[in-house]
């Protein structure tokens, strides 16, 4: 099948952007060290399990003759792109990253990246966000990036501070309750 007919190329540079959008520009990747490992082992999954897996799927389906209406083919090797394209990217990520320890703030009372902060808005919401890294995001459970505007907002600020917040929809005071970090751990 020709790729004009199913809009693919082999431009290897579809994830540069993604890469770049992140990380604001003259930026180092912060990671803590469990989101340094979380991608250091999925990189490690893909080059040694999932990418064998499917490159010997394609194998075999080659080896039954016709490629152009063999499905298994065509999906494998648009798999195995996938794949490529998703070891390009972790490696980058990997050869950007700076890995942040956050417990090295334990017992301290100010905002850094790694924290876990509690705030109340002037709505009277209480929130606990972590800061953490921006391939570690995941707002559901309340981790947002360093770069986000409530991260940045409530950076080097102390617990008992109120720190201003831009949005949208206008000024958001913060105050901040309670400031933790995970605690170091033993090197016994």
């Amino acid at each position: 099948m020709n790729k004009a007919f199913v809009k693919e190329t082999d431009d290897d540079d579809d994830d540069a952007g993604e890469l770049a959008a992140a990380i604001p520009a003259g930026s180092k990747n912060y990671m803590t060290p469990a989101g340094h490992r979380r991608i250091r082992d999925e990189l490690l999954h893909l080059i040694d399990v999932a990418r064998p897996e499917v490159v010997q799927i394609v194998s075999w389906a080659a080896s039954n003759g016709d490629r152009s209406e063999n499905g298994d083919y065509i999906y494998g090797k648009r798999r195995l792109r996938e794949i490529d394209r998703r070891i390009r990217f972790l490696t980058k990520r990997l050869d950007l990253a700076e890995v942040v320890d956050p417990s090295v703030h334990y017992g301290l009372d100010q905002v850094f990246f790694g924290a876990t902060v509690t705030y109340e808005n002037q709505a009277g919401e209480e929130i606990t966000v972590t800061i953490v890294g921006v391939d570690e995001l995941d707002p559901l459970h309340g981790k947002i990036s360093w770069i986000s505007p409530v991260a940045r907002a409530l950076t080097k600020a102390r617990e008992g501070e109120s720190v201003i917040l831009r949005t949208p929809a206008g000024i958001d005071e913060l105050e901040i309750l309670a400031v933790s970090y995970p605690a170091p751990e033993d090197a016994c």
